[in-house]
């Protein structure tokens, strides 16, 4: 069965008009909060989206195995593995970079009272290796998270690890619930911002670049969608205030900060204004084209996960993206998930094409036959050159949404046809449309292959998950 999508300039028109991508699409997720006037931290939105590796496969299905956290470690043997395969096979292609998750114990072994081993590896340890093959490190963590124990100075004050805690009389959104797993920072209390900038500083001196940190919904209020109540909740003006003292502290040392389970309420008013990058999608989880487009798809929630798909995540906050603005994350990539090459392209352009980090997870072990798709030069061009692109809808069931366009930084044109559904589809969007004018030469960026002229309506032919990346160039 042959599907066929049509774009015309009146549907556009009717739905999200897209002369260019950097237009601004109009919101239709009505303000919920009211917060007074939040200070700005200049310059922090100038960075690419990272390439980079993660532990998280791995410990993700240690867990599913039934091994719990506590018995779980990475050994500095496995850590040389890992290390010396992306030195070797990611890193001429621009993945610099290999990053902790959660799972493995996070310990705090000297008298800064901060995160100093990820299970056995002591984190000095692993920049070194990282170093001398010339990669960086990142590291899972939450500057709002106390590791250390309560007696321990807060470097240049007078206060300890202990006055950040919670002390029965600070204003939370529920005061009958207990924290789960996390002993948070309280962003009022005296000390707080002194032990945040501790944080970032710590992990500047130890040579680490990059921090995710997770769970901000559960600082925020208290609420997770998928499990419910899970503590006190600070309130919105707490969260805005930690997340002001994060970006101030990140960029005053020169770290790249994801913020990982936000609400983003209020259309990701804070997030946008303090994060390098932001995730707008559920867990990768089981990966595969589930986690990719199939998981719930067209569907949004108020909270979080806002979405449980990559796609639909990147599509619903679309419009707050955009070169020198926040960075969107769709979470994880398992290429060995997936059941067919289509999917694997798919899942690794949708995540270019949207301007975001490719986050490899599969391990050398795991890999089998996929690493090419990791490393097509060509569509990593746009990584470079900090595209970030835009479907011609962010409405989460309008087809216009599977055609994504931007322009590169040299004038080129870039268009994606992404077919979600399970058969073939014809797709069809006119230069007009995307407000290209004059000749230009195609180029399919997964079969490297010239086209010859562009036509005035391009008409690609999609099989089932699969997608077709055009570059146009004079």
């Amino acid at each position: 069965m042959n599907t066929k999508i049509y774009i015309t300039a009146a549907a556009l028109a009717a739905g999200t008009a897209l002369a260019s991508c950097n237009n601004e699409i109009e919101m239709r997720r009505p303000p919920v909060f009211v917060l007074p006037d939040l200070p700005v931290v200049e310059d922090i939105h100038t960075m690419k989206a990272p390439l980079y590796w993660s532990i998280y496969e791995y410990c993700y299905t240690l867990e599913q195995n039934g091994v719990s956290n506590s018995d779980m470690d990475f050994t500095e043997a496995q850590w040389d593995e890992v290390i010396d395969w992306v030195a070797t096979e990611l890193k001429p292609y621009g993945y610099d970079m290999v990053c902790t998750d959660g799972f493995i114990p996070m310990e705090a072994k000297d008298a800064s009272g901060y995160m100093t081993h990820y299970g056995s590896m002591p984190l000095k340890t692993l920049v070194e290796k990282c170093k001398a093959k010339g990669l960086k490190v990142g590291v899972y963590d939450n500057p709002l998270w106390i590791h250390g124990p309560r007696e321990t100075k807060i470097e240049g004050t007078d206060y300890t690890f202990g006055n950040l805690y919670y002390n029965g009389t600070d204003e939370i959104t529920n005061p009958d619930t207990e924290n789960m797993w996390f002993n948070w920072v309280v962003a009022e209390h005296p000390g707080a911002r002194e032990y945040i900038d501790g944080f970032f500083k710590h992990y500047h001196d130890l040579g680490i670049d990059y921090i995710r940190m997770d769970f901000l919904s559960w600082y925020e209020d208290g609420k997770d969608r998928n499990i419910g109540v899970v503590g006190h909740g600070y309130g919105r003006a707490s969260y805005a205030r930690a997340l002001n003292y994060i970006a101030e502290s990140a960029k005053k040392y020169g770290i790249f900060t994801s913020l990982v389970m936000p609400h983003l309420y209020n259309d990701a008013e804070v997030e946008a204004l303090y994060g390098n990058m932001v995730r707008i999608v559920s867990d990768t989880a089981g990966g595969g084209w589930w986690h990719c487009s199939a998981y719930d798809r067209g569907k949004s929630y108020v909270n979080w996960p806002n979405c449980m798909n990559m796609f639909d995540g990147f599509t619903y906050w679309s419009h707050i993206a955009g070169r020198d603005k926040v960075i969107l994350d769709g979470d994880f990539i398992r290429l060995n998930t997936f059941d067919t090459d289509a999917e694997r392209e798919t899942v690794v352009s949708l995540q270019l094409m949207a301007g975001g980090p490719v986050t490899v997870s599969d391990q050398p072990s795991t890999i089998g036959s996929s690493l090419p798709f990791y490393t097509n030069e060509e569509l990593l061009a746009l990584n470079a050159d900090r595209f970030v692109g835009k479907p011609l809808s962010d409405k989460l069931n309008d087809p216009s949404n599977m055609i994504w366009y931007c322009t590169m930084s040299d004038g080129s044109h870039v268009i994606g046809f992404f077919n979600r559904d399970d058969n073939t589809a014809t797709m069809n969007v006119s230069l007009a449309e995307l407000g290209i004018s004059g000749e230009w030469q195609m180029r399919d960026l997964w079969r490297h292959a010239d086209e010859g002229k562009a036509p005035a309506t391009i008409s690609a032919n999609v099989q089932p998950h699969g997608c077709k990346i055009i570059k146009l160039t004079k």
